[in-house]
């Protein structure tokens, strides 16, 4: 007989499950799992490795604490990934500080990808130099975003995340995730507009 194969919500949820029993080596399995992703998100906000590698542990251990409460009605990476936002946040706050958005960021291999990957090469100089400026003005643009549009934005473009997930990320209505990541590109487009007539190319980022 063959067994059913089990989708990582599920795996996470067992998971959990033990891990609110008092097992703790549930949870560390756990850390094992999301550490690398959850330091990796917050090198978008965060540059200083050691400070991406205090405030992970921190989000892990407040996650540890409110495990309780954790009852499943969103994935556990979800509600994770929203620890470790808002302690990514107040850490920044803390210190009078502004997350600040990396254009570099890693694929699920761990290799490191440039937003230029994201926009395509025609492999003529002229084509490499307007790419790298539209790289260029697309990040200046989201770093003077407010930070519910840049959060929602980089959820939606660099991670590729749901609506729904945003939503549950950012606690908000669907509705106000959409309106945000729509506020968002019009400041990016009226940006790259000029530059991308410049080019010739119809490209809305």
């Amino acid at each position: 007989m063959l067994l059913e194969k089990r989708t990582e919500r599920e795996i996470d949820q067992e998971l959990v499950s033990r891990a609110q029993a008092g097992d703790k080596r549930a949870f560390e399995l756990l850390v094992a799992k999301y550490q690398r992703r959850i330091a990796r998100l917050l090198s978008r906000l965060i540059r200083d490795p050691g400070e991406i590698e205090d405030v992970t542990q921190e989000a892990f251990i407040k996650a540890y604490r409110a495990l309780p409460s954790f009852r499943g009605e969103s994935a556990f990476y979800t509600w994770l990934y929203r620890i470790a936002i808002n302690t990514a946040k107040n850490y920044l706050a803390s210190l009078g500080r502004r997350p600040q958005l990396s254009a570099d960021y890693e694929d699920e291999d761990g290799e490191t990808l440039d937003a230029a990957a994201q926009i395509p090469d025609y492999h003529t100089p002229e084509s490499e130099l307007a790419n790298r400026e539209i790289v260029r003005t697309v990040n200046e643009v989201v770093e003077t975003l407010p930070d519910e549009l840049r959060t929602a934005i980089t959820l939606r473009e660099m991670e590729g995340l749901s609506y729904e997930d945003i939503a549950s990320m950012m606690n908000c209505p669907i509705g106000t995730v959409r309106s945000r990541i729509f506020r968002a590109r019009e400041a990016i487009s009226a940006k790259l507009k000029p530059l991308l007539e410049t080019v010739g190319k119809d490209r809305r980022w």
